[in-house]
């Protein structure tokens, strides 16, 4: 029976790795399409960092596998992307987009650290979380000297502490429904944020795609992600609060294919899998009925599509496995 115990690597390390690293090999991808098309120097230069940001991870991890005798995952590679490709999208929407995968990023590594039990494993992961945060910092910083950054709502500092005394505090369908709070404000901002950014993938992603089921998936999903905007904003507007402006006017006309079919779908399954986590951490942080099933919705469109994404790469041969437990009815 071949041995099992070829690396001493725990789950958890192996599985936030190789999502790392798949991460990371995709993009280096877009963001080395990004850079090429990329006028702005000031854009152009937080790009970079990004783009050199992902290629030390791939390095790194890929010095790990090795060291522990772990195959390397196929990932992404310069097949999957065409530099020379014109330009589909405009200087500011790389900003937004460095903004929506780093979150991704920091999501991803801060969950990574109290799982990891090797040293050296826990400090790349704890380096990869401190770079994740300086470039979302740095981005931010740009986007608020070029104007494009919206802040949250603001809402009133209350006077004086006060406590809830009624049960209708949780109502949202029927009967006397309160303002939203601060947390409430605050994660539909985020998911309203997210999903323009998302929204004008999708756009750009329907355009040049070449085979006609990654076309209607995308387009699909700029359904999906179109009514939870939609949702979100009326939320906000509900109590007379601003909401962020759509990004699709950031996307070109150009239908020629920056990506490989392959990516841009492997792309949208790993995004639309966080946005998993970001509506059951809204959910979570929600006081009010209405929002509570609101995001019982969202969770489930989402889950449904995210499968439908998945039964694509099955079917064209594309989804690599995640390492897994032995199976031990197959050892005989």
């Amino acid at each position: 029976m071949e041995h099992q115990d070829r690396s001493s690597l725990t789950s958890a390390e192996i599985g936030k790795l190789w999502a790392t690293y798949m991460g990371n090999t995709m993009a280096k991808c877009v963001l080395s399409y990004f850079q090429h098309h990329t006028e702005d120097e000031d854009i152009k230069r937080v790009v970079g960092t990004a783009l050199n940001f992902s290629e030390r991870l791939i390095v790194e991890i890929k010095d790990i596998f090795k060291q522990e005798n772990f195959p390397v995952p196929a990932g992404f590679s310069d097949e999957d992307v065409n530099l020379d490709a014109p330009r589909l999208f405009a200087d500011e929407l790389y900003l937004h987009y460095l903004k929506y995968t780093g979150k991704a990023g920091v999501s991803i590594y801060s969950i990574a650290i109290p799982l990891m039990t090797k040293k050296n494993i826990r400090d790349f992961f704890i380096n990869a979380l401190n770079s994740t945060v300086k470039l979302i910092t740095e981005v931010n910083d740009v986007l608020m000297e070029k104007g494009f950054y919206i802040k949250p709502p603001l809402i009133p500092i209350p006077e004086n502490v006060d406590f809830v005394k009624k049960q209708n505090y949780l109502n949202g369908f029927l009967g006397d429904v309160r303002p939203l709070h601060a947390l409430e404000i605050s994660h539909l901002y985020d998911n309203i944020e997210n999903n323009v950014t998302s929204k004008a993938l999708l756009i750009a992603f329907s355009q040049v795609a070449k085979m006609g089921s990654i076309e209607r998936f995308m387009l699909r999903g700029k359904e999906i992600t179109s009514k939870h905007i939609e949702n979100c904003i009326q939320q906000l507007h509900n109590d007379n609060l601003p909401a962020l402006l759509l990004l699709d006017n950031l996307v070109s006309t150009s239908t020629i294919a920056p990506f490989s079919d392959k990516l841009m779908l492997w792309h949208k399954i790993d995004m639309f899998s966080m946005k998993i986590r970001t509506y059951a951490n809204a959910a979570s942080l929600n006081g009010r009925r209405d929002i509570g099933a609101m995001y019982a919705r969202f969770l489930l469109d989402i889950s449904l599509y995210v499968e439908d994404g998945a039964n694509i790469m099955i079917d064209q041969g594309w989804m690599e496995k995640v390492p897994q437990a032995a199976d031990r009815k197959k050892l005989k």
